[in-house]
């Protein structure tokens, strides 16, 4: 069952975690040790390696007693014929929940972020892409950003022609905020039946959202009540197409993929990475991952299959809510990596940057 990262108030500063239930120091100490070279190596930790690194004096024979207390409760287990020890994802449940140390950004990590994200003259979509670009190459694994279905009022719509039977929909919500979608227009399509669709949408704005905007300009369509011209009509029809089902902003992005598959040399593995791929493009995924942001005020972390979305052997998502100053969630943000991903760097990294996400839409 999915559980939450180390419990704290919302928008509070991440503390290290206190300690694991159920783990003696001992116990504690050598799984904690065994996490931590697994995320940085990859590589199975024996009892001698340990017995150098561990910060309590333990001998070679007392730390395989412990391994195996440890391999018997379902937290390590032997990878193949290895003599050393990985952590199962229920260890890793336990090391994330009990055992990891992790802190607030600094200052100039924040200032850099937000100044990435805060750039003037971009879009929403723009601003969206390079967050989740961005995420990607902190954590060095796959970046999502998700910006829900937007029902807020309309301030203006313009179209401007591209050339090639294509045009470029401008929408400017009364939030300020601009999208743009390219479309397909109609051979031969003059620039006056551009302006004449644009007009003929900006006069039935008035404060309407983009769904009711939508159903007013079809039942018009549909009565010939609009006084277009044949030309200008499908360029209406096209310009509110591309945002319909989607709905405004109603988008996940995801960038970074082909990290995953930097250590992948498993065909099983393999096969896990693929079926990711396809559920990153199904409209349900969006949901699903809306839901478990909304279902805590912090950054969640869930490993192996515990998402219920996303979730396969191998990989962790982490995610929080963006939520803007009313305390709405107005977007999720999250990484998907391997197990085997730096906790400790990527939970304030996932924080912060929902913060600043929730306040641009905030």
């Amino acid at each position: 069952m999915d559980q939450p990262a180390k419990p704290r108030p919302s928008r509070q500063p991440l503390r290290p975690a206190a300690g694991a239930p159920g783990l003696d120091p001992r116990a504690a100490a050598v799984l904690r040790e065994i996490v931590e070279q697994y995320v940085e190596t990859g590589e199975p930790v024996g009892s001698r390696t340990l017995s150098r690194r561990l910060p309590i004096a333990l001998s070679p024979a007392t730390i395989r007693n412990v391994m195996a207390d440890l391999t018997d409760s379902g937290l390590l287990f032997a990878p193949h014929t290895s003599a050393g020890r990985l952590p199962t994802d229920l260890g890793l449940r336990l090391f994330v929940d009990g055992l990891l140390q992790f802190g607030e950004l600094g200052e100039e990590e924040r200032t850099a972020i937000s100044a990435a994200l805060e750039a003037k003259g971009r879009s929403l979509e723009d601003t969206l892409a390079e967050a989740s670009s961005m995420l990607s190459g902190l954590s060095a694994a796959a970046g999502l950003v998700l910006a829900p279905k937007s029902e807020g009022p309309l301030r203006h719509i313009e179209f401007v022609a591209l050339g090639a039977n294509r045009a470029l929909v401008i929408l400017v919500g009364a939030d300020g905020q601009v999208e743009n979608r390219v479309i397909e227009t109609p051979p031969g399509v003059p620039p006056s039946a551009l302006v004449q669709a644009g007009n003929y949408l900006n006069a039935r704005l008035s404060g309407r959202g983009l769904g009711e905007l939508h159903a007013l300009v079809a039942n018009e369509i549909a009565a010939n009540r609009t006084e277009l011209d044949a030309l200008a009509t499908q360029v209406v029809e096209a310009g509110l197409a591309t945002w319909t089902g989607e709905g405004r902003g109603g988008s996940l992005i995801v960038r970074g993929q082909a990290r995953l598959l930097a250590d992948v040399t498993q065909i099983e593995a393999l096969s896990t990475i693929q079926l990711l791929f396809e559920r990153l493009e199904r409209q349900e995924t969006m949901l699903r991952l809306l839901e478990l942001a909304e279902s805590s005020d912090g950054v969640r972390i869930f490993i192996g299959a515990e998402s219920g979305a996303f979730g396969a052997a191998g990989l962790t998502t982490v995610v929080a809510p963006a939520r803007n100053a009313a305390n709405r969630i107005v977007g999720a943000i999250g990484v998907i990596g391997p197990t085997r991903i730096n906790y400790g760097r990527i939970i304030p990294v996932v924080d912060y940057t929902a913060r600043v996400i929730g306040r641009l839409l905030g």
